[in-house]
């Protein structure tokens, strides 16, 4: 008997697990298909950013055919699938580097940025939202729903532009944009490409301490929007949980009331809430392109603003695919164990 049920549960779980792979691949697939007609119908022309407006015709004719963009637009969709799926994005007209290389220069300190705001986030958002739902109706209820609410409804390059204004042109309290004072760059030799953990690895203790005071306000506002949400859906499955008979039956045998909150009703939160912190951590990529060009942080969200700027569709399409990656919920979906346990 238990022989059956175990060989049931591992075809389940084989099943569920081709099911999102065919997921991913349709997403993926979707995504570069996407992509790959915005790069086709945007008023830019590739091949001119590439040779410049004063080149003559022949020259013109010659990169365009090079480029590949005399082909029908079916062969040029199959070639750009092929080059994707070897990492091959192009070259960078920006930087004449190969934009895959750019991209591995530049993501990590999206994702140290995205990093350290979800960390915020979960901090803050979770203890929040199960106060919250303890507390429902109560004064700290209506306050974490409006700034919940705050967090929504605030456009986040508005919040940063007032963030730099107050903190750092009035009072001056800390750093402005950039991720390390100018005359700190490139002393620390990159190796996680995380500047915190490479200082340290150095030995450059300034450079840390300049460091992270960088990142308090990108972080902090990113942090505050992952806060929003991860209270509100924290606050809505414990409240869920808490009207389940089984908090009733706890408290009349006696439990003590932290336990039943924190061992019980969170306990069984904890699998929809890994799911929800996966899916703000793909918002927050996301979200940092905004960030990024306000706080001139160099990352992936401000270099593809200066590629779109510049005309660089190599650069543009590959940092497309780059955060798209993040964004759909299959991502979110694959990091939840609900898809694995039935």
């Amino acid at each position: 008997m238990s022989e059956s049920i175990t060989r049931t549960r591992l075809v389940r779980m084989l099943t569920q697990a081709v099911r999102i792979l065919v997921m991913v691949a349709t997403t993926f697939l979707g995504l570069l298909l996407i992509t790959f007609l915005i790069g086709r119908v945007v008023p830019i022309d590739p091949v001119l950013a590439v040779v410049g407006d004063k080149a003559s015709p022949q020259v013109y004719e010659k990169a365009r055919i090079a480029m590949g963009l005399d082909l029908p637009l079916w062969k040029q969709f199959l070639i750009y699938i092929g080059n994707v799926l070897t990492g091959d994005f192009g070259t960078s007209v920006l930087t004449a580097n190969p934009v895959i290389d750019d991209l591995s220069r530049v993501f990590p300190a999206t994702f140290e940025l995205a990093i350290t705001a979800t960390i915020i986030g979960i901090m803050v958002g979770i203890p929040l939202g199960i106060s919250s739902a303890v507390k429902q109706g109560s004064f700290l209820d209506h306050v974490t729903r409006v700034i919940g609410l705050f967090g929504y409804s605030l456009p986040i390059f508005w919040l940063g532009l007032m963030a730099l204004m107050f903190f750092y042109a009035r009072l001056d309290l800390l750093p402005g944009p950039g991720r390390v004072d100018v005359f700190y760059e490139g002393i620390v030799t990159p190796v996680t490409g995380f500047l915190t953990l490479d200082s340290i690895v150095a030995g450059e203790w300034e450079i840390f301490r300049n460091a992270v005071y960088h990142l308090i306000l990108p972080a902090s506002l990113l942090g505050y929007y992952s806060m929003a949400y991860l209270s509100r859906m924290t606050r809505s499955f414990m409240i869920e949980q808490l009207g389940q008979e089984y908090i009733l039956t706890a408290r009349v045998k006696g439990v003590k009331e932290w336990k039943v909150i924190w061992g019980h009703a969170l306990g069984n939160c904890a699998i929809p809430l890994i799911t929800v912190i996966a899916l703000s951590f793909g918002n927050l990529l996301e979200g940092s392109v905004l960030t990024e060009t306000v706080f001139a942080w160099p990352g992936l969200g401000l270099y593809l603003t200066n590629s779109l700027l510049n005309a660089d569709m190599n650069a543009v399409l590959g940092s497309t695919i780059v955060v798209l990656l993040w964004v759909p919920y299959s991502w979110g979906l694959i990091c939840s164990p609900t898809f694995y346990i039935k």
